[in-house]
């Protein structure tokens, strides 16, 4: 379908995945408190769950959740717990190795049950080594270093982290000691360092989750490509959030796309006329590699080359999204080709919306980054369920705004 008219409406978001899991995550650790807005998402609900079951549970299946498996083996692996930590066959592809290799060091008796460096995982029980020093890579997933930042509190001398290699993800990390100020704890980040000081995690009375600004990305994909005058509006984001993607507004004034703060969210407005200023070519997605996929398709759509960089992270997520992107992004003519080792050039060709059908490889991102396209003709999304894994509400926010995609032959 196209869409030839204004778009107008609420775009409801889910609450913040990461923010919601760091809170279960400090909840599980104090023992109490209530956390407001927790998100639907799969991965949050799915930790909730495991975070629940009894302390003798022999196996932990976290499926496709890579937060959720990274943050629980480290908050079971500091509770002397002893048990196996699993997941999809995706899932025990993806490295976990520095996060296993600091957790040896405070004293966790860990053992690969397959292959060296990836999940699954079995734990033996924990000793406190009395290491209150780490040095942890930071450029292969952010996720490793606020695994152990979380659980830093409840170890005798607390936790010092030296951060290895370029800081992939930083804002993350940010979001980390956000929340970890939120439960009364001590934190200082630096640069290249972090340290967390002993204490106990202390429940706020509550703890109110923010809506999630990664899934903010999509409505402002939609209102990049729609016409003039087109309005969203987003409840429950704030002008001042700890959440790295919300970078995503800054970058949108180049789409033309406005961003209004109200005292209940913000208002996206697209603008009748062009930036006054020429449109960045260089995107660098270090500290947002979420916000990648859509980026790169509403580049594509805009008809904007771009040099990407930043993408090294996409490799290990639910499916290697570099190449994901570069077969779908093929399908409607454009093309994204590595220039040089970590540098890839965006060429938008003669880029067409006229019925294709995208393949999304299990990933949720990669549904969601494509389905916007929707508004300059049709198409059709593969395996529309695995928008469950963070936005499980997605495709019911487009049709409430008039956007529907095709439906794949499989569930006619």
């Amino acid at each position: 379908m196209v869409h030839n008219s204004p778009l107008r409406g609420t775009f409801h978001l889910p609450a913040s995945k990461s923010e919601s899991n760091r809170a279960l995550i400090l909840q599980a650790l104090a023992g109490a408190g209530d956390i407001a807005n927790l998100s639907d998402a799969h991965d949050t609900q799915l930790l909730a769950r495991l975070l629940a079951l009894p302390p003798d549970t022999a196996e932990y299946d976290c499926e496709d959740a890579g937060t959720t498996l990274r943050f629980l083996t480290a908050l079971l692996a500091v509770r002397n717990r002893r048990c196996v930590i699993t997941g999809t066959a995706r899932m025990r592809e993806r490295p976990i190795g520095p996060l296993v290799d600091a957790l040896r060091e405070l004293g966790a008796d860990i053992s690969y049950v397959r292959a060296e460096g990836y999940p699954p995982l079995r734990l033996n029980g924990f000793a406190y080594s009395g290491r209150a020093a780490l040095n942890v890579r930071a450029d292969v997933s952010s996720q490793f270093v606020s695994a152990l930042l979380l659980v830093a509190p409840t170890l005798p001398d607390g936790l010092f982290i030296h951060l290895v290699g370029e800081v992939g993800s930083a804002p993350y990390l940010r979001l980390t000691a956000y929340t970890l100020r939120a439960w009364g704890a001590r934190v200082e980040v630096e640069a290249h360092a972090v340290r967390v000081w002993p204490g106990a995690v202390v429940a706020p009375e509550v703890y109110t989750v923010e809506a999630d600004w990664s899934a903010a990305s999509y409505a402002y994909a939609l209102a990049a490509l729609a016409p003039p005058d087109s309005e969203l509006f987003l409840p429950n984001l704030t002008a001042f959030s700890p959440q790295g993607d919300h970078r995503v507004a800054a970058w949108a004034e180049d789409w033309g796309v406005e961003t209004w703060y109200t005292e209940t969210g913000v208002l996206l407005r697209t603008r009748n006329n062009p930036p006054l200023a020429p449109p960045p070519t260089a995107y660098d997605f270090s500290a947002c590699p979420d916000l990648a996929p859509t980026v790169a398709v509403l580049l594509a759509a805009l008809s904007r080359p771009a040099t990407l960089t930043g993408l090294r992270s996409l490799r290990v997520k639910e499916t290697d999204r570099i190449a994901a992107l570069q077969a779908e992004l093929a399908r409607f003519g454009a093309a994204l080709t590595e220039a040089a080792p970590e540098v890839f050039e965006l060429l938008p060709g003669h880029f067409q919306v006229n019925g294709q059908y995208v393949r999304t490889y299990a990933d949720h991102r990669m549904a969601m980054a494509f389905a916007p396209l929707a508004l300059h003709g049709p198409l059709t999304i593969e395996a529309p369920e695995v928008v469950r894994k963070s936005f499980p509400a997605f495709w019911e926010e487009l049709a409430g705004l008039g956007i529907r995609l095709g439906v794949p032959d499989a569930e006619r």
